[in-house]
């Protein structure tokens, strides 16, 4: 990680320290475009062909059969058991609270204007598996799912022949519907376009790699597809650290996230000139027990450190950068929280590890990347959910808002919308 003085370097190297790693480029584009394409036209066969082809999937089916989940259940060691039903508690306990209510407004006599909310029928979870197992994410993903009253839950994680027991263990204590072995952009079209064998659903979620984020976005686009969360891309990481802050604290959070891939990028902003040396020296010391090392390492090459003035001023530049997570390691971090404008989700203080997020504490883990916190939430319950207005309007009420409907319609030049008014009043 490379060490910067913010007033020693110029808008535009900072905008160059900024810079996350391209994903889904017009590159990746062109590469998955064939495959989503080929999955629209032929369905499960040219699906079932890549994942062979990608994933050297080797089983029967790609359905995971009851046995199956069955079979997980028992192989899986009781602790992991105990704490992904933990876990499950707390994201179903802070999400239950997300469930929006319906509200109804007399605009004017006469004239009532309702809300409702409605779970989108058919969704599908992309739980990711190419280099890592993530239970987690099935956790993330199904929990809010099922409080959104989601009819059908289907998921998706990229697997050779068998599926993690874990994997399988979460979706099954959270009443996932069906689970297919299969991944990649191959996964993301059946989940989008089906096939006799298979219906579509209604909206994506879920992170993946660069391919599952340009197979997203290319389904996101087309009529026939569907919608998807958000184009999540690597993880990242913001860090903003007092002179009081551990070093051994800090390279454990910034480690944390490297590990996830090369493509993973951290900030560290501090005060203090004197953090830069022992976090560096920390992280090299923890790197050695990593499993995960040569990810890491790719990692860090697109993280830096910058030294500030103060808080305030680093605040600032995180509002910019508008991280996917955000550690105030701060004395009083709680003190700045109106300040925060823009990031994915936020650990307050120096005992609110970023892993814990990704794990148990209850907040969703599914967050945006790449600056969207500055205009989208990470995944919520709502997300899993649609509002639809209803409006009733009596005589009474027509009488009093026609001439208002009349004027703005024929200012427009829509003259049947404003017969549409007139023929009542007539009438």
């Amino acid at each position: 990680m490379n060490s910067y003085e913010l007033n020693k370097i110029s808008k535009g190297e900072l905008k160059k320290i900024f810079s996350r790693p391209s994903v889904a480029n017009d590159d990746v584009i062109e590469i998955v475009r064939p495959i989503v394409n080929d999955v629209k036209n032929k369905g499960l066969k040219a699906a079932l062909s890549y994942a062979k082809k990608f994933d050297s999937f080797s089983g029967e089916s790609i359905f995971v059969s009851k046995k199956e989940f069955n079979s997980a259940e028992k192989k899986l060691d009781k602790k992991i058991k105990t704490a992904l039903i933990n876990a499950s508690k707390n994201i179903e306990k802070f999400h239950s609270k997300q469930r929006p209510k319906s509200y109804e407004v007399e605009t004017i006599k006469g004239i009532k204007c309702r809300r409702e909310f409605r779970a989108i029928e058919n969704v599908g979870l992309y739980i990711p598996g190419g280099t890592a197992v993530l239970p987690s994410t099935m956790l993330m993903l199904s929990i809010p799912a099922k409080i959104a009253g989601c009819k059908r839950v289907t998921a998706i994680t990229p697997s050779n022949d068998s599926i993690h027991p874990a994997v399988l263990f979460a979706a099954k204590i959270n009443n996932v519907d069906e689970v297919l072995k299969i991944g990649g952009a191959q996964g993301i079209a059946l989940l989008a376009y089906g096939d006799p064998e298979f219906n579509k659903v209604d909206k994506i979620f879920g992170p993946g790699n660069k391919y599952v984020t340009a197979a997203k976005t290319l389904v996101s686009i087309d009529p026939e597809g569907c919608p998807i969360d958000m184009p999540a891309g690597p993880s990242e990481l913001l860090i903003i650290a007092d002179e009081n802050a551990r070093a051994d604290f800090i390279a454990a959070d910034i480690l944390s996230q490297a590990e996830h891939g090369i493509d993973s990028q951290i900030i560290l902003i501090t005060t203090s000139s004197y953090l830069a040396a022992p976090v560096k020296s920390e992280i090299t010391k923890q790197l050695e027990q990593l499993d995960r090392k040569n990810f890491a390492l790719g990692a860090l090459e697109n993280s830096s450190i910058i030294i500030v003035e103060d808080i305030d001023e680093a605040i600032k530049l995180s509002n910019t950068y508008a991280p996917e997570h955000l550690i105030l390691n701060i004395n009083n971090a709680e003190k700045y929280i109106n300040q925060i404008q823009n990031a994915g989700s936020v650990f307050l203080g120096k005992y609110s590890a970023e892993s814990i997020g990704d794990y148990a504490s209850g907040t969703n883990h599914s967050l945006p990347t790449y600056g969207y916190a500055r205009s989208i939430s990470g995944v919520t319950v709502e997300a899993f959910m649609k509002s639809v207005s209803f409006q009733k309007v009596s005589q009474g009420g027509l009488n009093r808002i026609a001439q208002t409907v009349i004027d703005l319609a024929e200012t427009e030049k829509l003259d049947a919308h404003a017969n549409a008014v007139k023929i009542r009043i007539k009438k």
